[in-house]
């Protein structure tokens, strides 16, 4: 089984900047998916960028250009740098693992969840 912790959340001013972590271990491969979610009050999970073994990166455009993944492997350790902060990135933010299924990450396919680090903007 594989566990992941998430880090790093806070309180930042809008156009502000944040890193977060994820810590992963336990049954590790190099085949396997880390992304991140993110879930506001009221709202459902989403998606926000994930990255495969061989470190290609996926990112949903609402993030793009302002969300950057990151991957250590050796450490297995996951980074969120989220700049130009936004109120409405306001949420908890969750990391996750999965399995590659033929070679790619697949957002329905995460199986591994960490409890969240919350994130606040204030405007």
């Amino acid at each position: 089984e594989v566990q992941v912790k998430e880090s790093g959340g806070g309180s930042v001013q809008a156009g502000g900047s944040l890193r977060l972590s994820c810590v992963a271990s336990g049954s590790m491969y190099s085949t396997y998916c880390m992304g991140w979610f993110r879930q506001a009050p009221g709202k459902e999970r989403v998606g926000l960028a994930h990255i495969d073994g061989s470190g290609n990166i996926n990112y949903e455009d609402f993030v793009k250009g302002r969300f950057t993944i990151t991957k250590d492997s050796a450490t297995n350790t996951l980074y969120l740098q989220m700049n130009r902060l936004q109120p409405e990135d306001t949420s908890m933010y969750y990391c996750a693992a999965a399995w590659e299924v033929a070679g790619a990450c697949e957002w329905d396919n995460f199986a591994y969840w960490g409890r969240g680090t919350q994130v606040t903007v204030a405007s």
